[in-house]
């Protein structure tokens, strides 16, 4: 019986942790039935490597952005950029983007100004975003109802409360679970995880970090999707063959992918 196609939402494919073997680490994926990989960005430095190696891979799908935790590395002038890279190379999404009111939390208005631009460049281009939120939920949601992302997107590794998650959902979001949920001590997020229409969530590695807990204090990977498909389908005692096609359909949506994806995925 072949494994259920899943896509990861959110995976840092490109960085240095996968250099000594990321085609290795891209055929285990494949084989556990990961179709679709999308790898978001971090800075406007790293965007050739990414596009590079997306157009390597067709089941590869660019994101790009700047990252909040790398405000010291952005400039003013990036975001112009972005706005040509997207016009020049069609990523499905801008990302990774957001506020961290931990790292980098000395910045915060900068944060806020570089986030808000971002949010617009989606709007304007009719891209999803991929966001990254820590103990900000509340301002990010603020942003979003204040820009008006018309296209949605996900609320990557979504760790705030459920009253958060509807609002989120409320604005087109949907939200992305990964390695913590395999971890039984994460009793708010599996709570969360059973609670959630299974239609607003998507599945996610954050690869290499954030792995899942049969790989604990390792580096994550791709190909340990299934592991955190079989942690959701446990929490909400569920089929996970019904939850693989039902997260797979959402991701399919929210970045606009094709209907049919193979083993290694196609961009037909």
């Amino acid at each position: 019986m072949s494994s259920p196609a899943l896509i990861d939402t959110h995976c840092h494919l490109d960085v240095d942790a996968f250099a000594a073997d990321r085609e290795q680490v891209l055929d285990r994926a494949r084989s556990a039935g990961v179709c679709a990989i999308v790898v978001p960005a971090i800075a406007a430095a790293a965007w050739p490597d990414l596009l590079a190696l997306c157009d390597q891979h067709a089941d590869l799908y660019p994101a790009l952005g700047l990252h909040p935790v790398a405000i010291g590395e952005h400039q003013d002038a990036d975001v112009d950029r972005l706005e040509r890279a997207i016009a020049d190379h069609h990523p499905v999404a801008v990302g990774e983007i957001g506020l961290d009111a931990v790292v980098g939390a000395d910045q915060m208005p900068r944060q806020r100004a570089l986030f808000a631009r971002q949010l617009e460049v989606a709007r304007s281009a009719e891209l999803p975003v991929l966001l990254h939120v820590r103990k900000a939920h509340d301002a990010v949601l603020h942003a979003l109802r204040r820009v008006g992302v018309r296209n949605g997107g996900i609320a990557h590794a979504f760790n705030g409360s459920l009253e958060q998650a509807r609002r989120y959902i409320d604005l087109g979001f949907h939200l992305g679970f990964g390695g913590m949920l395999t971890f039984e001590r994460s009793t708010r997020l599996r709570r969360l995880a059973r609670e959630l229409p299974l239609d607003a969530i998507v599945l996610e590695t954050d690869a290499p970090d954030l792995t899942v807990a049969s790989h604990r204090y390792q580096r994550n990977s791709p190909e340990y999707l299934p592991e955190v498909l079989a942690a959701l389908a446990e929490v909400r005692e569920a089929d996970p063959a019904h939850v693989a096609r039902q997260t797979t359909a959402n991701a399919r949506v929210v970045f606009g992918l094709p209907a049919q994806l193979g083993a290694a995925g196609s961009r037909d």
